[in-house]
């Protein structure tokens, strides 16, 4: 590090600390212990889960998205959250934000969602020793997002909201697992998830770009031929050979294009116009980021794929 970035970087620590004096301590969903300030106002999101789940509790305090929304993306949200900066992200591919550029936007708080596994830990923990700022690891699976709402609440002072928003994730998963409780597993309905432009990529049982509608109860064609994992890709033929009853996709271009292409005309779900394109905004509703969009998205899923 330059050494005129070196004294910037002391220099903002001991602010840091100074002004964290009288912090209180959580425990985060890793079961890391964490001093946290009385007050916080001001919150880094390390990546795009992050982001959403605190766009949605306390949007005044989010410093920013880790990308500048588009325009189409924007237009869903208040005006007054209109036009937040970009500010690049800590975790996940393309990790595009480093601590100085974090410590410039003197946050009081560093929260990520998503895995809680090792890897994540050990970020977490980097970023809380190199900067001096408190950073939260919050789970992001579907049944650990009540939790990770509550723990935010606490910590934010929004505790009224977010058992408000806990408490209605709880309650319509419990409806969905009651709505589908009914269906023998032999007959949900056989999915392929549809990837990329030419829908050739796809994820495996377990992954959690499909963790929606492993919930719902739908049947992957590609898991059960394949088994557990993430991300795959496929042949053309391999998806003929499963023969899928439907077709769910995020893709706009594949859905148009797939319904006209005489290579999958042989597959059931094309046939019989089985083809779902999940709605995109604000947030994709299935899929990628993996946050608290996805809970609509699982509430859409169930009345697309069970019609009362």
């Amino acid at each position: 590090m330059p050494r005129l970035g070196f004294h910037l970087l002391a220099c903002a620590l001991l602010l840091i600390g100074a002004a964290r004096a009288d912090a209180g301590q959580v425990e985060d969903s890793a079961g890391r212990v964490v001093a946290v300030p009385q007050r916080v106002e001001r919150v880094f999101a390390a990546g795009p889960p992050a982001a959403i789940v605190l766009y949605t509790l306390a949007p005044e305090k989010l410093l920013g998205w880790t990308r500048a929304l588009s325009p189409a993306e924007d237009a869903y949200l208040p005006e007054r959250w209109r036009g937040l900066p970009g500010h690049g992200r800590l975790t996940g591919r393309g990790n595009s934000a480093n601590l100085e550029a974090v410590l410039t936007l003197r946050p009081d708080l560093v929260v990520d969602l998503g895995s809680v596994g090792p890897t994540f830990v050990t970020l977490a923990d980097r970023v809380q020793e190199q900067t001096g700022i408190p950073t939260l690891l919050l789970g992001g699976r579907l049944d650990e997002l009540p939790d990770a709402y509550r723990l935010l609440g606490t910590v934010l002072g929004r505790e009224a909201r977010a058992n408000l928003l806990a408490t209605y994730i709880e309650d319509m998963l419990d409806a969905v697992q009651r709505r589908i409780a009914s269906v023998p597993p032999a007959e949900r309905p056989r999915f392929y998830y549809a990837r990329g432009p030419r829908g050739l990529d796809t994820a495996l049982t377990g992954s959690i770009n499909v963790e929606a509608m492993d919930f719902v109860g739908a049947r992957n064609v590609a898991g059960e031929a394949i088994g557990k994992g993430g991300l795959a890709a496929v042949s053309l033929e391999q998806i003929i050979a499963w023969n899928p009853s439907v077709i769910i996709t995020a893709e706009p271009g594949f859905a148009r294009q797939v319904r006209d292409n005489p290579n999958w005309r042989t597959i059931s779900a094309v046939r019989q116009d089985n083809i779902l394109l999940a709605p995109q905004f604000p947030f994709p509703w299935i899929d990628f980021p993996p946050s608290v969009n996805r809970v609509i998205g699982v509430r859409w899923l169930a009345a697309k794929l069970y019609p009362a």
